[in-house]
């Protein structure tokens, strides 16, 4: 088991990309009413000015989004993601709050919807209720159950919506928490089969930054992943830019940040000489760096790991 498996962070920024997916995957309905051909807005100023009013503590991967009816009609739809791994008896509670201090601002049509991904199988929600002396208060939100789609699994395998993959990735994250060996199977399944759905290089690049973020491994099976997954890639031919991008890219944007744009890619270049499998070819290629730079870095790398040693 990984010291902790995160899960709002992955789950805020694909359904920031994905939202019209995530709306067919999850509310089918809901999806065909809207005009697609509008695209969509989202509305993360306003969102912060909701729970600035509201006040009731931490919220996570909530989605404020303006979109259009196929009759014109603007409406907003809030979006609820408990990602935790025990329900929020508060959370239909926070639900209502945030519907209402949508409706108490700007007074417009809003939809409220819950997608529950904690893993306790018997915590449903879908409202919040209040009565008093006949006084009534009965509000209702659509709500899906992520455990609910275990039993879905050949439909998951088969969809082409990527949040077929978000949620089978987050299952299996749940599923691998006492026994690593069966996390890092899962993930290359995971992983190899984004290449076989059709998708954009794009669309194969996100799924995989969800994949290999919820489902952390020890440094000594990630090691054993990255070397399968660059060993498939040249199987099928497929461009080295995934993992190159997870393990190089990345690592030298931040140091980019802090040191310059030249010296983050030679850090790049560095990170990548720790991956066996990886040429130098075609780590210049990634790099853009001259394969006598690459050399040499490689000669400095070495001679300091022998040092060290």
């Amino acid at each position: 088991m990984t010291e902790h498996d995160s899960y709002d962070s992955p789950w805020k920024e694909i359904l920031s990309t994905y939202f019209e997916a995530f709306t067919a995957f999850f509310f089918p309905r809901i999806h065909q009413e809207i005009d697609w051909s509008r695209s969509y807005e989202r509305l993360d100023k306003e969102l912060r000015q909701i729970t600035r009013e509201a006040k009731i503590g931490k919220r996570f991967a909530d989605h404020l989004v303006k979109v259009w009816k196929k009759d014109g009609q603007e409406a907003w739809v809030l979006v609820h993601v408990e990602v935790q791994g025990q329900f929020d008896p508060d959370f239909g509670y926070r639900v209502f709050v945030y519907h209402y201090r949508i409706h108490d601002l700007y007074r417009l049509p809003v939809a409220s919807l819950a997608v529950l991904a904690d893993e306790n199988p018997r915590w449903y929600v879908d409202g919040y209720d209040t009565e008093l002396w006949g006084c009534t208060n009965r509000f209702r939100f659509p709500s899906v159950k992520v455990l609910d789609y275990g039993k879905q699994w050949e439909m998951l395998e088969s969809s082409a919506n990527p949040f077929a993959v978000v949620v089978m990735a987050h299952l299996r994250t749940a599923e691998t928490k006492e026994t690593d060996e069966k996390r890092l199977e899962y993930k290359l399944s995971l992983t190899k089969a984004l290449y076989r759905r059709g998708w954009t290089k794009q669309q194969i690049l996100d799924l995989y930054r969800f994949i290999d973020w919820v489902m952390r491994l020890p440094k000594d099976m990630e090691a054993a992943y990255h070397k399968e997954l660059f060993r498939y890639e040249e199987e099928i031919r497929m461009p080295y830019v995934t993992t190159a991008e997870r393990i190089g890219i990345e690592k030298g944007e931040k140091i980019g940040v802090r040191k310059g744009k030249a010296e983050a890619i030679k850090e790049t270049a560095i990170n990548l000489f720790s991956i066996e499998t990886i040429t130098d070819e075609q780590i210049a290629q990634v790099t853009k760096l001259d394969i006598e730079e690459i050399r040499r870095l490689r000669q400095e790398h070495e001679a300091r790991s022998g040092q060290q040693e």
